[in-house]
């Protein structure tokens, strides 16, 4: 009656094993393996499968791209899945897919005081709406919603909404970039990994110097956002461009979680999750964020009482999983 229970994404995929009843800080078996070195998921759960020794039952996944009708399409991977199809291949009663910011938001009721960093000291209201912002490659969003016994999750692609300035500076910077993205410029474009550098090279095209040294470590990279970031928050004297680019970064970043607060009236918090609001939290913790978080008119005051966290926990999507996994064992 073992369950399987997955975080597949572009770059690795985390696979853990868990038995019945169990609490979801303990499985029997994790691994993680890159994702690319592999043809299918199922060659992957396979593999792991016969080398720990544990047949399963059932499966829960997380996946890094969109869930319809039980099939999806992995983002920058050629792997195509649906329930059916695992559930055939794998041997297993069922399968489920989620969206990887469904499976985050799933974890935020099993987080514990280590999994998370308080940017205020705000108590959560109870049974209140609770919200995810996640900024990895691209842009996720979920929220989650009291349902009597407790949280259920929901997925939303909150991330290609249309971006909404929020100074003049960032006005400039919508219009630079609907040239380049046919008349659409999504939150997604300028608050995530594929967005900083965009918000990178509007900052060179308005002036600001770009230092030799980090325009070829740019140029060189696969990835330019890891570059941005440490030179951003080097402590032996930070390159201005990359300052001033994460510094936007952050203010949009604060102005959209936000707007997902005021959507749901998130009075149970928000989240910051994906890969870079832990990478930044030196800038995350300056007052400049929560003044753009709050800053919502009227309703100013009601986002002052809204809780902000970062989850620092990098496994929190599998445990989001394994969650799921574990409430549906006896259904499945």
């Amino acid at each position: 009656m073992h369950i399987l229970v997955g975080d597949i994404g572009g770059t690795k995929t985390s696979l853990a094993i868990y038995a019945p009843g169990s609490d979801v800080h303990t499985p029997l078996a994790t691994a993680t393996y890159p994702s690319a070195a592999y043809p299918s998921l199922e060659i992957m759960a396979h593999m792991f499968m016969r080398q720990r020794g544990l047949s399963v039952t059932s499966a829960v996944f997380g996946v890094a791209g969109p869930v319809v009708a039980g099939e999806t399409k992995i983002t920058q991977l050629p792997w195509q899945m649906s329930e059916a199809g695992l559930a055939a291949s794998l041997g297993l009663r069922c399968a489920r897919l989620l969206n990887d910011l469904e499976a985050i938001a799933h974890a935020i009721p099993v987080l514990g005081p280590t999994d998370t960093h308080d940017l205020t000291m705000i108590e959560s209201g109870p049974h209140g709406p609770i919200g995810v912002v996640a900024p990895g490659t691209g842009l996720g969003e979920a929220f989650l919603l009291w349902r009597g016994a407790g949280y259920d999750a929901f997925p939303s692609e909150g991330g290609h909404c249309d971006f909404a300035p929020a100074s003049a500076v960032e006005c400039d910077l919508l219009k630079h970039l609907l040239r380049d993205f046919e008349g659409h410029v999504s939150y997604e474009r300028v608050c995530s990994g594929r967005g900083l550098p965009n918000i990178y090279a509007f900052m060179r095209a308005m002036g600001k110097a770009e230092t030799p040294a980090v325009s070829r470590e740019i140029l060189a990279a696969d990835d330019p956002t890891p570059v941005i970031v440490g030179y951003a928050l080097r402590a032996d004297g930070p390159c201005p461009l990359c300052n001033a680019t994460l510094d936007m970064f952050a203010s949009i970043l604060a102005a959209q979680a936000g707007n997902l607060a005021l959507t749901i009236m998130a009075t149970g918090g928000i989240y910051l999750g994906g890969g870079i609001p832990p990478r930044i939290l030196p800038v995350l913790q300056r007052p400049a964020f929560l003044q753009v978080f709050q800053n919502k008119g009227r309703l100013s005051g009601l986002m002052a009482r809204v809780p902000v966290r970062v989850i620092t926990n990098s496994g929190a999507a599998l445990l989001g999983a394994a969650r799921v996994g574990l409430m549906q064992s006896d259904a499945c």
